[in-house]
């Protein structure tokens, strides 16, 4: 099992910055891929981004890219996600993931494990 817990949301100005982390424990977090995915308010759970095991690979969804950034510090069982040039369409909660695999996808039901959570709210 590995236990994921996000922080780092909360109210912010549309152009303003959020960086939201996801601290990992139990399973070594080095093994598995990251996602961070976010659902707003009648929508469906939908892909932000994702990282490879080692940080050396990210993705990201056109919708974010350019504004967002994905990494991680194994060393500190850490993965972050900064969030530049908020909209506010970036409204939602977002939540970080876990894959054990060395080529992450992007569908969250492939994901093994999930963080509960944690709201970002962009004002216009």
């Amino acid at each position: 099992q590995v236990q994921l817990v996000e922080s780092g949301g909360g109210l912010v100005q549309a152009g303003g910055s959020l960086r939201l982390s996801c601290a990992a424990s139990g399973r070594t977090f080095s093994n598995y891929a990251m996602g961070w995915f976010r659902q707003a308010p009648g929508k469906e759970r939908e892909f932000v981004a994702t990282i490879t095991w080692s940080g050396g690979g990210t993705s990201y969804a056109d919708s974010v890219k350019g504004r967002f950034t994905i990494s991680r510090d194994n060393a500190k069982n850490t993965g972050y996600l900064q969030m530049n040039s908020l909209k506010p369409e970036d409204t939602a909660v977002y939540y970080c993931a876990a894959q054990r695999t060395v080529v992450p996808t992007t569908w969250s039901a492939q994901y093994d494990f999930w963080g509960q959570g944690t709201q970002v709210i962009v004002s216009s």
